[in-house]
């Protein structure tokens, strides 16, 4: 059975980007992962009026993680041990916490995208005690195109600033896609529908643009079926990527019109997915090659 998805909140989405701080305190320097999920669209679309419902967890991509050796991926782990994260007892890939604002609780959670390795499978690292990560196709795109952001939070009355790498526009669609394709949650359909109609970059064409300039000679095999998946969860009122977009956003902004918010979904979506030609080479995978982890025969249950 599927775990319930716990509510948005701006509390919850202040919560865990304190978390986020609080790791990367701890880690020492800014970390070679990336920032990939719920904490993003916020970035990707300050200048926007509406706002982002926010997030409960911090999903990150740790390619170049696993590129840097175990030391990295030891580093991590320590840092999320004096974070007062605790492991998941089911899940290598996701690490808990309830301390910070209200007691919130905050799920950190690993992905990566080895192409030598099935997806949906568990991987833990070697010379590490736990931590592992998600292995899912497409993530990947979000470690090669990334951004620098300065978070600031107070934890224990002590005023902390970090740098962080964050995914970019086009790495962000294109790995929540991925995502989408592959575990049909609400809350990706919703990320994805606020960012191509509120990015800074100006819009869905704007957004496709930037997609193709910098994946063009990617969107083909698996890419190309998570934007063909897009393109079918958005081809109408009720597909559900137009109904996850308008029941969030009726509940952040009940001013809004649900029947435009849910025409609004469709037409910016459709426009996004339209811009992209099939045909195109793939480039050869920058996935970090094998060695630096190991992988248990069963999959994982997807985050």
């Amino acid at each position: 059975m599927a775990e319930p998805e716990p509510s948005r909140s701006r509390a919850a989405r202040a919560a865990a980007e304190s978390a986020l701080v609080r790791i990367v305190h701890h880690y020492g320097s800014r970390p070679e992962f990336v920032v990939l999920g719920g904490l993003v669209p916020e970035l990707l679309c300050a200048s926007s009026g509406l706002r982002h419902a926010g997030t409960t967890d911090v999903d990150v991509q740790v390619d170049l993680e696993i590129a840097g050796g175990s030391v990295n991926t030891r580093r991590l782990e320590q840092a999320l041990v004096n974070a007062e994260f605790e492991l998941d007892a089911e899940r290598v890939w996701r690490w808990v916490s309830d301390v910070g604002p209200a007691k919130s609780v905050v799920n950190f959670e690993l992905l990566a995208d080895l192409g030598d390795q099935p997806s949906k499978l568990s991987i833990a690292f070697d010379e590490c005690e736990h931590l592992g990560a998600a292995n899912l196709h497409g993530t990947g795109f979000a470690a090669r195109d990334t951004t620098v952001h300065t978070l600031r939070s107070r934890i224990g009355g002590v005023d902390h600033v970090v740098e962080v790498n964050v995914a970019g526009l086009a790495g962000f669609l294109l790995a929540k896609a991925a995502a989408a394709h592959s575990r049909r949650k609400p809350k990706d359909w919703y990320d994805i529908a606020f960012v191509l109609l509120h990015n800074n970059a100006g819009g869905p064409h704007q957004a496709a643009a930037l997609v193709q300039e910098r994946f063009g000679a990617d969107l083909v095999g698996s890419t190309r079926s998570a934007l063909d998946d897009l393109r079918l969860n958005f081809e109408d009122p009720h597909a559900q990527g137009p109904q996850a977009y308008a029941s969030q956003m009726i509940l952040d902004h009940p001013e809004l019109d649900f029947s435009i918010l849910l025409a609004d979904a469709v037409v910016q979506s459709t426009s996004f997915t339209n811009q992209f030609s099939a045909g195109s080479k793939s480039r050869p995978s920058t996935a970090p090659s094998a060695g630096r982890f190991r992988t248990p025969s069963v999959p994982l249950a997807c985050p």
